[in-house]
């Protein structure tokens, strides 16, 4: 009977280590699936928070591009303010020549 007890003794513990082991394989898999999830939340955060050089210049040229419009327009305005007086005062002569005011009375003489 010992033999028996002895031979169940020694076949427990073999499954044991087989066990130990198999769940020791699972547990190394676990952890290496873990840290490659982690590196690639990491990597996808850090993709997240950075703008492409090639985004970075298309948007620099864009605000260069704004830049020269603002400046131009800033230019027109005031070459044009004189200019829209001139049409301006222009445009009152030829009226007032007709003999009518600008709502379409007759003037005095």
């Amino acid at each position: 009977m010992s033999s028996s007890v002895s031979f169940r003794i020694t076949r427990t513990a073999e499954d044991l280590a087989e066990t130990i082991t198999a769940l020791t394989q699972r547990l190394v898999k676990l952890e290496q699936r873990q840290e490659a999830l982690e590196l690639q939340v990491r990597q996808q955060l850090e993709s997240v928070h950075q703008v492409p050089d090639e985004e970075l210049a298309t948007l620099d040229g864009i605000e260069q591009l704004l830049q020269e419009t603002r400046q131009l327009l800033q230019s027109t305005d005031t070459l044009d303010f004189p200019v829209a007086l001139e049409a301006s005062d222009l445009s009152d002569e030829v009226h007032d020549h007709h003999g009518h005011d600008h709502h379409g009375h007759d003037m005095a003489a």
